[in-house]
């Protein structure tokens, strides 16, 4: 089976319809897979929904997407770096679902191994909650979530063989791997392709059964907020 492809358009023809669900990986501006964002908005498809723990910033990641009025819903954890997500989102061009950022990745997680819904204390008593299953268990109060199973699950990787077996570097490691389990189809960009078999198997975080299409390419290396002090005198 074929897995490494020559560029993000290549890799993701045939996969983008309008009104799909997309999850994506990355935390910030750490691990975003920039090439298929980039190629999801030259395409065109329109009316989507996201699940990712943020929409980056108004000109990179998913906020390029937002730009151009192509995403429809976000199921997101943190959005306060994106000036054009407020303001769609305050004028209602935009849904919004908060998730606490554990559920969403364990909503991930749970869809990709096969798991409909779990119990969760985490939002029980705020909006979180609101027409959602509760129940008790041992005296405590639960909330029901469900596993997110998605139409196609877009990742940033740091290296993987041709079969698709990932490693990820540090950060970049945060949302990537729920991502990817809970696509149905998983579209991946690494910054090296390597031969199979040159990985030790103990240092692969994400199994290549989870990765149908794999492109390399060369990466953007984004601060989202740079913080320094002033240079002492001598």
């Amino acid at each position: 089976m074929k897995k490494v492809y020559d560029s993000a358009a290549e890799a993701l023809n045939g996969l983008l319809h309008d009104g799909m669900f997309i999850a994506a990986g990355g935390f910030g501006l750490c691990g975003i897979p920039e090439l298929l964002i980039k190629a999801i908005q030259e395409s065109g498809v329109k009316d989507l929904t996201f699940a990712s723990n943020n929409a980056g910033v108004d000109d990179f990641g998913i906020g390029i997407l937002l730009q151009t009025r192509q995403v429809k819903k976000m199921i997101s954890s943190y959005v306060g770096e994106n000036a054009e997500f407020m303001r769609q989102y305050l004028s209602g061009e935009l849904e919004l679902e908060f998730n606490p950022q554990g559920t969403l990745a364990e909503r991930m997680r749970a869809g990709g191994a096969g798991i409909p819904g779990f119990y969760t204390k985490t939002g029980v008593g705020t909006v979180i909650a609101e027409g959602k299953e509760h129940k008790e268990f041992d005296g405590e109060t639960y909330i029901l979530e469900r596993g997110i199973v998605a139409d196609l699950a877009i990742v940033k990787g740091w290296k993987a063989d041709e079969t698709g077996n990932m490693i990820f570097r540090k950060t970049a490691r945060n949302f990537n791997v729920p991502a990817a389990m809970c696509g149905r189809v998983c579209v991946a960009e690494v910054e090296e392709i390597v031969p199979a078999g040159s990985l030790d198997p103990d240092h692969i975080h994400l199994p290549g059964i989870y990765v149908h299409r794999l492109i390399q390419g060369e990466h953007e290396k984004r601060i989202e907020q740079r913080t320094v002090r002033k240079r002492e005198e001598a």
